[in-house]
């Protein structure tokens, strides 16, 4: 695992969890797809949440140089998709999460552990 990348999986949930997104989980999918080796799925409860989580990661790895090379979903607010190359970001609206269910799909990567990350940005 790359300490860096793996560093920065670690800031992206502080992000998240900053704006109170709901039900962080990662992913390590490296061993099972070449599309990326992360995804961070999040959820909020309304549209206005999934999109301010979204503009804060945004912003925040924007100040570390990362830009993402693509984004989806942006302006319905219910799924927005991240793409930054290694690390892809899937923003849920909390009803499409359930419908859509990423981590059955992708049951066969490792979950990691972020019990660490995220309590420690209480």
């Amino acid at each position: 695992m790359d300490n860096q990348l793996m560093e920065l999986v670690e800031r992206t949930v502080q992000f998240i969890d900053s704006k109170h997104g709901e039900d962080i989980s990662v992913l390590d999918i490296s061993k099972i797809s070449s599309i990326c080796d992360y995804f961070i799925i999040a959820s909020g409860s309304s549209v206005r949440q999934v999109k301010s989580i979204s503009d804060e990661v945004e912003d925040q790895l924007a100040k570390l140089d990362v830009l993402p090379r693509h984004k989806e979903g942006y302006f319905n607010g219910r799924w927005i998709l991240l793409d930054y190359g290694d690390i892809v970001i899937h923003l849920f609206h909390e009803e499409d999460r359930a419908f859509y269910n990423l981590e059955r799909i992708w049951k066969d990567g490792s979950i990691v552990n972020i019990d660490k990350i995220v309590n420690n940005n209480i």
